[in-house]
């Protein structure tokens, strides 16, 4: 199969049609086990490191991976074996959580656009400016901790808030940078098996709050406000991919499939070296090369 198959049935690019009864957060594919997802997520990290240098090298467009998700659906993991070939050098990732009282001073994506990656790198958002039209939204008290003027709060602060994130994406694709977005689909029931998981895994104890579950109570009420931020925000220049995550192998092999195929249609190259640059650097191999030889030793009397 050719780059981009895997992905291409999850892509979202005309939100209008978009329906996440569609989707099966259990689904595989034709892939049927693990070891067969984990050899082709093999090949795919090993491509996506060679794309990340020649992105680094020609030093021209940058990459933004937005991953959202309910918990437990596999984010973390996700960009763990995604990302395991790249060289950090060239790979930013930042989590966003609850906005600090600084950030509360500024616009919603004030916080975000801070941490935009440079041309030449690939930036990771774990959560991002979408919180802003999910979990606000879910919980519109938080509204109030943002200090808008009371009569900008009205019914269309949502759809407000969707023409200013694709104004964004827009002025971004505009600039170079590749935006992807990815949400992570998992069941409720999966999510459930993973939250008992951590409770009786020591090592995994950690991972699990109180407040995961009182936002599994309203699981529902995120489905409605994910399917309605994807149909609003979905387009041609920064799609959604609507990832089935109840298979975590399945999950990371879209994922690599969608990162590698955008890649690889930037036709990524390493900078061309000129012919005056070539004479120059003849020179300086010739010097080097010169420096390697050993001396005749002296004779002694």
């Amino acid at each position: 199969m050719k780059h981009g198959d895997y992905a291409r049935p999850y892509r979202v690019t005309d939100g209008s049609r978009f329906r996440l009864k569609d989707y099966d957060p259990a689904e595989t594919r034709w892939v049927k086990s693990k070891e067969a997802a984990e050899e082709v997520l093999s090949a795919g990290v090993k491509r996506l490191c060679d794309l990340q240098e020649k992105l680094y090298a020609q030093d021209r467009w940058s990459v933004l991976l937005v991953f959202q998700a309910m918990d437990a659906a596999g984010k973390d993991s996700t960009i763990k074996h995604v990302m395991s070939g790249i060289n950090p050098q060239g790979c930013q990732v930042f989590s966003f959580k609850a906005p600090s009282t600084n950030e509360l001073d500024h616009d919603f994506l004030w916080r975000t656009v801070l941490c935009l990656p440079e041309r030449g790198r690939i930036g990771i958002f774990n959560r991002s400016y979408y919180e802003e039209t999910l979990v606000v939204r879910v919980h519109p008290e938080l509204l109030e901790k943002e200090k808008l003027p009371s009569e900008l709060e009205t019914k269309h602060i949502w759809k407000e808030r969707y023409d200013d994130i694709n104004a964004h994406e827009l002025h971004l694709s505009r600039n170079g940078c590749v935006v992807l977005k990815f949400f992570l689909y998992v069941s409720k029931k999966e999510q459930k098996r993973r939250f008992l998981a951590r409770l009786s895994d020591p090592a995994k104890m950690w991972k699990f709050s109180t407040a995961d579950l009182h936002e599994r109570e309203r699981f529902d009420e995120y489905m409605e406000a994910y399917e309605d931020t994807i149909q609003h925000t979905a387009t041609p220049h920064a799609p959604w991919f609507v990832v089935p995550a109840d298979h975590k192998w399945f999950t990371r092999l879209v994922v690599a499939d969608a990162v590698v195929d955008a890649l690889d249609k930037l036709k990524l190259q390493f900078p061309q070296v000129g012919p005056e640059q070539r004479r120059e650097l003849e020179k300086v191999r010739r010097v080097l090369e010169g420096q390697g030889r050993p001396t005749r030793p002296t004779s002694r009397s």
